[in-house]
């Protein structure tokens, strides 16, 4: 009876917190997995590689892709830390509140997402996993959650389905870089990826979101589904013993062990590996590198070592992968592309710039008349700047045309 007494004296401390016995468990379930890192001390922040640890497992267990969980982190607190130098909770000036900058959700525990990173961080995968189940957002057609391009929506909605996140400006079609979700899909291809892959592109047109931009109402989108012929990519985290992986780089370094070691092989792009076991994480715990580590053979089984999550991708058996006739959309002398926003036409000569980090602008290399460039972003910086790819523009000016691409062409492109 003493024990029975104990448990449900343990019950109700966790129902006066507010806190429920199934929330208790799910959270000691997926945090003892890191358990390995050590304790986790009152008003310190957890190591690095530990952080890496409980956002993955928090992320696995929610069944959300781990590249996304840790974007979203990173977007709201870069450096991954749910106190500041004093050992004070971190708090933005909207109430944003620690690592996950959890703000407006009443039915949490303030104090706890304060001071207890687990229940922090298990709050912002559980929020971020209701904006999945939401039924106002559009999804990709045939893709399930495992896929990291359908969280765009979801992640969208973490922070705000409100103008100023737009997909696109209404008023001229550009794509708006400085939206909520683009930040946090370019943060994946930097952390999870090393700037090796690119995630698949929406084809967006400005009819698909309705709203006012003087608004502060939500955006209601118009369509609610999406069909993209770039390559969806599902996360790295998902690789079992026996499964087959390629390469997705040049000269990428088989370690002997998970982390900065000795390097066994250069592996060239598309080699054949085995995955030998459970990934691992970096065995610095200062590293911040937030890819981690599996175990891999060769296919002929001569070479073992560990390589990044980042550099390999699922082998897919030819024989299943549906084939999809490749559409080709010509507009002028160049090819429309998924993710374009219109194209320039050079009228007289001019340059191809960069911009610099102090924000002035250096030549890359002269452009000729009759050139066409496609422009897949837009910055208002020195009068009006085309993003041309590769972080190069073509200046705004009497000396370039500027086109959008007709509804039918965009039409044609997205069959």
């Amino acid at each position: 009876m003493k024990s029975i007494k104990m448990i449900a004296g343990f019950l109700t401390c966790l129902l006066l917190l507010g806190w429920s016995y199934e929330e208790a468990s799910a959270e000691s379930t997926w945090a003892s997995k890191c358990s390995s890192f050590g304790d986790i001390n009152p008003n310190l922040n957890p190591t690095f590689q530990h952080m890496n640890c409980l956002l993955t497992t928090a992320a696995l267990e929610a069944k959300v892709p781990p590249e996304v969980v840790k974007a979203v982190a990173s977007r709201e607190n870069g450096a991954w830390k749910q106190f500041d130098e004093n050992g004070q909770p971190i708090i933005s000036k909207d109430n944003g509140i620690g690592l996950m900058q959890i703000t407006n959700q009443p039915s949490y525990d303030q104090e706890r997402l304060k001071y207890d990173v687990n229940y922090n961080i298990q709050a912002g995968v559980e929020i971020l996993s209701k904006m999945y189940d939401r039924k106002d957002l559009p999804k990709i057609k045939g893709a399930g959650p495992e896929v990291i391009e359908n969280w765009y929506f979801p992640v969208m909605a973490y922070n705000g389905i409100k103008p100023v996140n737009s997909p696109l400006y209404q008023s001229n079609g550009f794509k708006n870089i400085e939206a909520y979700q683009e930040k946090v899909f370019s943060l994946i291809e930097k952390d999870s990826y090393l700037n090796g892959t690119t995630l698949g592109q929406f084809p967006f047109n400005t009819a698909d979101f309705e709203y006012n931009p003087n608004s502060s109402e939500n955006i209601v989108f118009k369509n609610m589904e999406y069909t993209l012929t770039d390559q969806l990519h599902t996360s790295a985290y998902q690789f079992k013993k026996g499964d087959k992986v390629l390469v997705t780089g040049d000269a990428v370094s088989l370690r002997s062990q998970p982390g900065a070691s000795s390097v066994k092989k250069s592996l060239s792009k598309n080699t054949t590996l085995i995955i030998e076991g459970n990934f691992f994480y970096d065995r610095s715990l200062a590293s911040v590198n937030q890819f981690v580590w599996y175990p891999v053979k060769t296919e002929d089984q001569k070479l073992s070592g560990y390589i990044s999550s980042a550099y390999i991708t699922k082998k897919l058996d030819v024989s299943t992968v549906p084939t999809v006739p490749a559409v080709k959309v010509m507009w002028g002398k160049t090819e429309l592309k998924l993710g374009q926003i219109g194209k320039v036409t050079i009228l007289s000569n001019t340059n191809l710039v960069k911009m610099e980090s102090n924000g002035s602008l250096t030549t890359v290399r002269p452009l000729k008349k009759g050139d066409e460039y496609r422009v897949y972003s837009y910055k208002s910086n020195h009068g009006g700047l085309y993003g041309v790819g590769n972080g190069s523009y073509v200046q705004k000016s009497a000396k370039v045309k500027y086109e959008t691409p007709s509804k039918r062409k965009l039409a044609l492109l997205s069959q």
